[in-house]
């Protein structure tokens, strides 16, 4: 999360035609950092508001933290709307898992994103009943990074906005050839089942099932609707076969995924693999 300074709202009001006196903005912007110095604010779940956010108590806000703000000023304002909203919100706070460490997305893989292809590959060839030999999905999907700790229902809609539904079909090894050096020559999606190297916006080497790329075979692949048609620049529609897509969210299938583990008593952890590599 970010603000803005002083410096930049004053610009902002200048452009916008609001009075600022004689005096001539030069618009200026500053990010900082929001990291609850002030007043030790934690994410909160569905039944501990009070010990991370706070309390309001009359013409007072207490924060986690013991810092006191009075109604005169604006944490205490924001703090009022953000408790009064928390029962309202009890059902997207429940904990659904656990993750012993934090997971940033990070490019060109990382153990979040990967996971994420992984277990769409898994559920669309059990939907499909098909072999699927690859994984295509899009960094632009993951929306937050998997946190450490509880993972709360809200954390998974929240890393999973967009109503993206699972597809499967069947490219050839030329086609998927052409996909890769797209994105070598643009940017890498999220993939799985592959391994690539690319160097200089081009394709070193690309494998798939740990062989080269035949581009005379057919291969299964998991995508999300998304990518069919431009999405991101791809479309995966183009040249495909056997298409079968589902009216299933892929927020529903990562959050069967986290339920099912945790239901197995196994926390929710992944890892990288090598699986693209740029020089």
């Amino acid at each position: 999360m970010t603000f803005f300074s002083a410096a930049a709202v004053a610009g902002l009001l200048f452009m916008s035609g609001v009075s600022a006196g004689a005096q001539d903005f030069t618009l200026k912007w500053s990010k900082h950092a929001m990291n609850a110095s002030r007043t030790g604010c934690v994410s909160a779940s569905a039944d501990n508001a009070d010990e991370a956010i706070g309390i309001i108590d009359g013409n007072r806000y207490v924060s986690p933290n013991g810092n006191v703000f009075t109604d005169k000023g604006t944490t205490y304002d924001v703090a009022s709307i953000v408790l009064a909203a928390q029962s309202v919100m009890s059902d997207v706070k429940q904990v659904v898992g656990y993750s012993p460490e934090a997971m940033p997305r990070a490019y060109p893989e990382s153990a979040v994103s990967n996971l994420f292809v992984d277990v769409i590959m898994q559920s669309v060839g059990e939907l499909a009943d098909e072999d699927v030999d690859v994984g295509i999905t899009n960094f632009g999907g993951i929306r937050i990074d998997m946190p450490e700790g509880d993972i709360l229902l809200d954390d998974i809609l929240s890393m999973f906005p967009f109503k993206n539904t699972l597809v499967y079909l069947e490219l050839s090894g030329k086609r998927l050839m052409e996909i890769f050096s797209q994105m070598a020559e643009t940017e890498f999606q999220v993939l799985g089942g592959v391994r690539i190297v690319a160097e200089n916006g081009r394709i070193v080497s690309a494998e798939i099932g740990g062989e080269p790329v035949d581009e005379d075979e057919m291969y299964g692949v998991a995508t999300i609707s998304f990518l069919l048609n431009g999405g991101d620049g791809l479309y995966l529609a183009d040249g495909a076969e056997n298409m079968k897509v589902f009216q299933i969210d892929i927020k529903d299938v990562m959050l069967d995924y986290v339920k099912s583990e945790t239901a197995a008593g196994r926390p929710i952890t992944y890892h990288t693999d090598g699986r693209v590599v740029i020089l």
